[in-house]
């Protein structure tokens, strides 16, 4: 190099676009409200009849059959509304939830808001190619319910995959990684949105590319780890995605 010439900084390039794009539902795509004000108080209301009526279903016995296993000796109802009050995400809990969900959904007495940004940027990514799928606590059948119900009709189409805690909690780097396997993505290639900074740390840890949704309906708190964005199109502009004209 001569002394004295001073070259030009090289270009910085795009990001290349992630391929895949894995979403977080509850303060991501949907106000947490929905759920919390809706969903879950619909779920207590009816988990009692629902226990009575219908303990030969077999897909309520063998949920009844882990609760005993988790919580022996406890009667089923008063472990449920224990999980209930302490918002775990237990699977027994999240898979007679999603039960009762379904006869709300079936009914027409519960059908699922999104964000207004939420179902215009999903439209454009799967358009151009980027593959969509959700993970969250909620069973993935509850997943499809949602997104089956919306106020905007079924949209269920859009998703190539529902992931829940059958690969593992959401704040566990492994789950992550158990869902690259079964999807057969490459982890780089896939960009993670969700409003929880422990989940996003738990997703990078896996070598996914991350995003914290902060949504100001739900007064989520911004990390200072990840990228931030209020909106799915303020994601899409910083990895590259397709964003509205």
């Amino acid at each position: 190099m001569m002394k004295g010439v001073k070259l030009p900084s090289d270009p910085v390039s795009p990001p290349t676009p992630p391929r895949v794009v894995l979403l977080d539902i509850e303060g991501t795509t949907i106000p947490v409200s929905f759920v919390h004000d809706v969903l879950f108080p619909y779920a207590r209301s009816v988990l009692p009849d629902l226990l009575r009526e219908r303990a030969d279903d077999p897909q309520v016995r063998v949920q009844v059959a882990e609760i005993a296993r988790l919580a022996p000796g406890v009667p089923p109802l008063a472990q449920l509304e224990a999980w209930m009050d302490r918002d775990e995400k237990v699977a027994p809990l999240k898979a007679l939830q999603g039960i009762a969900w379904a006869q709300g959904y079936r009914t027409g007495q519960l059908s699922a808001r999104l964000y207004p940004d939420v179902l215009p940027a999903l439209r454009r990514w799967a358009a151009a190619g980027v593959v969509l799928a959700v993970y969250s606590s909620g069973s993935a059948a509850a997943q499809e319910l949602i997104y089956g119900h919306t106020d905007e009709g079924d949209v269920t189409g859009l998703f190539s995959g529902f992931y829940d805690l059958a690969m593992g909690g959401k704040r566990v780097a492994s789950s992550y990684a158990n869902i690259m396997a079964k999807a057969g993505w490459a982890a780089g290639d896939v960009l993670f949105l969700s409003d929880v900074v422990a989940e996003l740390d738990a997703a990078a840890q896996a070598g996914l590319r991350t995003c914290q949704i902060v949504r100001p309906e739900d007064g989520t708190v911004a990390g200072t780890t990840h990228p931030v964005a209020a909106t799915l199109d303020g994601a899409a502009r910083m990895f590259g995605l397709p964003v509205a004209a």
